[in-house]
């Protein structure tokens, strides 16, 4: 009776053993893409994603058509940069960041001294909706 007692508790660590880490690698592979817990870059949104994201901007900021189209191009050509940056794998952080800040500033120099205190505000409330 003990020994069975004995049998059923080491049954039941082996199992208990396989689903936790049959788990832990479902959860790894929702969160890194089975790389440990590491993520890679998303991927580059789609012409229609970013004329999307260039709409929700004008919106905000009241973009007039002629900064509308400006703006949508320097959007596509930003992703398209990082695109090209992230398809041969992990970039480097300062790289991209320098990117960014540069596309930041294009955009900038696109629109009128009130769009671009609009424009940070807008940078600011989308960075946070991102990290949340």
């Amino acid at each position: 009776m003990k020994l069975n007692k004995i049998k059923g508790f080491k049954v039941l660590i082996v199992a208990l053993i396989f689903s936790t880490t049959a788990f832990a690698q479902q959860r790894g592979g929702q969160r890194g893409g089975g790389q440990g817990g590491q993520q890679g870059p998303p991927a580059a949104p789609t012409t229609e994603e970013i004329v999307k994201m260039v709409d929700d901007l004008s919106s905000e900021i009241l973009l007039s058509e002629e900064q509308k189209t400006e703006v949508l191009t320097l959007y596509k050509k930003h992703f398209e940069e990082i695109e090209s940056k992230t398809s041969s794998g992990r970039p480097d952080r300062d790289e991209m960041q320098a990117l960014k800040e540069d596309f930041e500033d294009n955009v900038k120099a696109v629109l009128t001294e009130d769009q671009q205190k609009l424009y940070t505000a807008y940078l600011k409330k989308n960075t946070k909706k991102r990290r949340s």
